[in-house]
């Protein structure tokens, strides 16, 4: 096979070939990098390259496979991570310039999993500045992503740059994280497939420095992966699957639940909390979800997610309260843009003081034993990432425009403050753009998860890798490095 056609493979396909000795590690990494190369000027998606240490670890890979050595499941297979996420060598920038020169000392454990598995890092990929600054990905220090399908639609965030990157055969696989939507709407949005995994199932470091992270975002951010198929979620979901000493909140809960006698029974929620806001499209693509895991022998019904306002307001009271406590020393980080995304949050969720701050903890917990009553009866959950298709890179000035934006992914905000795991998965593309769903399910059924949306895109297909539509020259620094 010559290296001009390996880019567009899919994790599981080049961990298959490199163990085979049909192709090399060293020719997995050489032609991701002349991809990246040729499609990262029309999209800014991968910040940094890693090139020459890629080049050192898939030598190693060769090696070892030379040798007769037990290689792992995913070995030679490239990956990019997230600006937020430790790489030993490379600086977490979040984005920013204050942070363009921290170096991290080690792998963050999901990174450190990955390389266990065989799989090398390839490159560093955009996001808002630290990951608060808004659903379009702009940094300061890199600039704008653009949407390969459109460059006039937004790529969605905070985790755009590794579904651009995904999505555009840079790379195979993708490492991000999720507050909120965050791997799962710029999946959508870039017609990939994401996993937001149920807090704890996989292990993470979310420090700035020694800081530990304060309560709501030790409860809400996850890390997950981003691929274009669902075998490709599956193959990274078991290697960062785990408990892990550097982090005391991942469980060793199995990685596959017990299996259901019958397809289990799917509750579908189109239009979460009866705001009459759903596109047609949208609409459609939930419809042709649902029509799918009906012919796999689900049964379909229509429900409602309960509680969806206290979790909209738990979830925002929580992180807003947190954030008035940092916001002088935030403040100085973001611009003017960024730092207006979070001032009109603020507004829409005021901070609620020490009282009111304790008693969302209880909030939450009555929220996700409703959650967990519906599981029981619905064991997965269909639903809109967003009740609108892809939007337009715009930064909202006003309430009603933060409103706008954020009220139409309210489905993901509220699964975030429960906790629960989510797949994205794309179900088609209508008048050029992708269209695609989430499949939720109760704590720690990502297995669940994952079997659903296999069916689907048995069903309706995958729609990536694609060249990037109209993008014309570079819009930002363009990555450093070798």
């Amino acid at each position: 096979m010559g290296a001009g056609e390996v880019w567009a493979l899919g994790a599981v396909e080049l961990a298959a070939l490199v163990a085979a000795g049909e192709v090399s590690a060293a020719e997995v990494v050489a032609a991701q990098l002349e991809r990246i190369a040729v499609v990262n000027p029309q999209v800014n998606a991968v910040t940094r390259l890693m090139g020459d240490s890629a080049r050192q670890a898939a030598q190693e890979v060769d090696r070892r496979r030379a040798a007769g050595e037990r290689l792992g499941p995913l070995a030679g297979v490239p990956f990019t991570v997230k600006e937020n996420i430790h790489v030993a060598g490379s600086a977490t920038t979040h984005g920013v310039p204050y942070f363009r020169d921290r170096v991290a000392e080690a792998d963050a454990p999901p990174v450190r999993r990955l390389r266990a598995a065989g799989a090398i890092p390839i490159g560093r990929t955009n996001m808002p500045d630290l990951a608060i600054a808004g659903v379009h990905t702009v940094s300061q220090l890199f600039g704008d992503t653009v949407n390969p399908w459109d460059p006039g639609r937004t790529p969605g965030g905070t985790s755009g740059g590794d579904a651009v990157a995904v999505a555009t055969g840079m790379a195979p696989l993708g490492l991000g994280n999720d507050s909120g939507g965050s791997v799962r709407n710029p999946a959508a949005f870039n017609g990939v497939a994401a996993l937001k995994p149920s807090y704890g199932r996989f292990p993470a470091d979310h420090r700035m420095g020694d800081q530990d992270p304060v309560l709501g975002h030790q409860l809400f951010p996850v890390d997950g992966p981003l691929a274009r198929t669902v075998a490709d979620l599956r193959a990274a979901y078991e290697a960062l699957a785990g408990a892990d000493p550097q982090d005391p909140r991942a469980v060793p809960v199995p990685l596959y639940g017990p299996r259901p006698d019958a397809p289990v029974r799917v509750g579908v929620v189109t239009d979460p909390g009866g705001r009459g806001d759903v596109h047609p499209q949208v609409r459609a693509a939930i419809e042709a979800a649902a029509a799918a895991l009906q012919d796999a022998g689900h049964p379909v019904e229509e429900v409602e997610v309960p509680r969806l306002q206290d979790a909209l307001d738990g979830y925002g009271a929580l992180l807003r309260t947190e954030f008035a406590l940092a916001w002088p020393k935030l403040r100085g980080l973001l611009t003017d843009d960024s730092a207006r995304f979070i001032e009109l949050f603020t507004q829409r969720h005021p901070a609620v003081g020490l009282e009111g701050y304790v008693s969302q903890a209880g909030v939450r917990l009555g929220v996700q034993r409703a959650w967990a009553a519906l599981f029981e009866r619905c064991p997965l959950l269909l639903g809109p990432v967003s009740t609108q298709p892809v939007p337009e890179p715009v930064v909202p000035r006003t309430v009603e425009e933060h409103d706008a934006l954020m009220a139409p992914m309210r489905l993901l905000t509220a699964s975030t403050y429960v906790g629960v795991p989510a797949v994205a998965v794309p179900t088609g593309v209508t008048d050029g753009l992708p269209q695609g769903v989430q499949i939720m399910a109760g704590m720690y059924r990502e297995d669940l998860c994952l079997d659903a949306a296999q069916r689907i895109e048995e069903r309706l297909g995958v729609f990536a890798p694609i060249d990037p539509v109209g993008a014309v020259g570079a819009v930002g620094p363009g990555p450093s490095g070798g």
